[in-house]
């Protein structure tokens, strides 16, 4: 009886589990036809955000990206500009951006970075948004929201991670930018809460991303990877992967080390209007990483 009774509690934990969402594994995966080099590799459309959404989408397969990571705001199409594409997107608008994605054979994974309320029913349509584009996870900064986040992350079963922009002299109060800070707020929440590593920033803000990455061992949920020409602030812009100082390599094996299944968005804030080349040459580097 005692061994009967045992198996049940086992039975009931297990259904209550996955009820309550909290298998780290179970919200939607990236699958391995999306990966290159064993990463699901693309492009943040804010890359192109001097285009269209239907541009981004036709540039990222034209770089050899495989994912795409959305952002609230651009343009829908050169033909429709004055609609903007975000979370508040209605079912026809949403129907045009997924057949432009299974046109191009991208993958929609990520969206941010986005402000995500404290009221839940308010952010309750960013996560309804994710959910019906099957994203791997949402992009936010909303520290303050970290309650209301947790609730739709078990609700919705969608990760959510911090984002860091580089420190900010004149705002003290900004704390994104230190891998320490995302650690110490998400580290007893759900486990689909975590970070959203930016090499590029951490590089403005003089850390070094191997050990930022570190930090962070065991939450990194996504990465806005970048290469840049010089560590800090002063004329830094971004470059091709492999040129720069952003230890991409390096970067990419403490990923690999980590056990990462995330998405990689490559930003490229540089050479806005005609970043393709670029771009292209950035995911080859993963092709080359691949072969060794």
């Amino acid at each position: 009886m005692t061994t009967l009774t045992q198996s049940w509690r086992l039975f009931a934990t297990a259904i209550l589990l996955t009820l309550c969402g909290t298998n780290a594994n179970a919200a939607n995966p990236i699958p391995d036809s999306h990966r290159i080099g064993g990463f699901a590799v693309g492009l943040q459309a804010y890359t192109f955000n001097r285009f269209t959404v239907f541009e981004a989408i036709e540039k990222t397969a034209a770089a050899g990206g495989k994912v795409i990571e959305f952002y609230p705001g651009q343009p829908l199409r050169p033909d429709q500009r004055d609609v903007k594409w975000d979370h508040n997107a209605p079912s026809s608008v949403v129907q045009q951006v997924q057949d432009q994605l299974a046109k191009h054979g991208v993958r929609a994974v990520n969206y941010g970075v986005v402000g995500i309320p404290k009221d839940e029913a308010q952010a309750r349509v960013i996560f309804e948004f994710a959910k019906r584009m099957g994203l791997y996870a949402v992009t936010t900064e909303s520290a303050d929201a970290i309650d209301t986040i947790e609730k739709m992350v078990r609700e919705f079963d969608v990760r959510v991670a911090f984002h860091n922009h580089p420190r900010r002299a004149n705002n003290p109060g900004y704390k994104m930018w230190d891998p320490n800070y995302v650690i110490s707020l998400v580290k007893d929440r759900d486990s689909r809460i975590g970070a959203c590593a930016d090499t590029g920033h951490w590089i403005t803000s003089e850390l070094d991303p191997i050990q930022a990455l570190r930090t962070l061992e065991g939450r990194i949920i996504s990465s806005h990877l970048k290469d840049r020409n010089v560590v800090g602030e002063a004329g830094h812009h971004d470059v091709p992967f492999g040129t720069g100082v952003g230890k991409i390599k390096q970067v990419l094996d403490e990923l690999r080390r980590q056990g990462f299944q995330g998405n990689i968005s490559i930003e490229f804030e540089y050479n806005w209007d005609a970043s393709v080349t670029d771009v292209a040459q950035c995911i080859g580097f993963f092709r080359g990483y691949a072969a060794h």
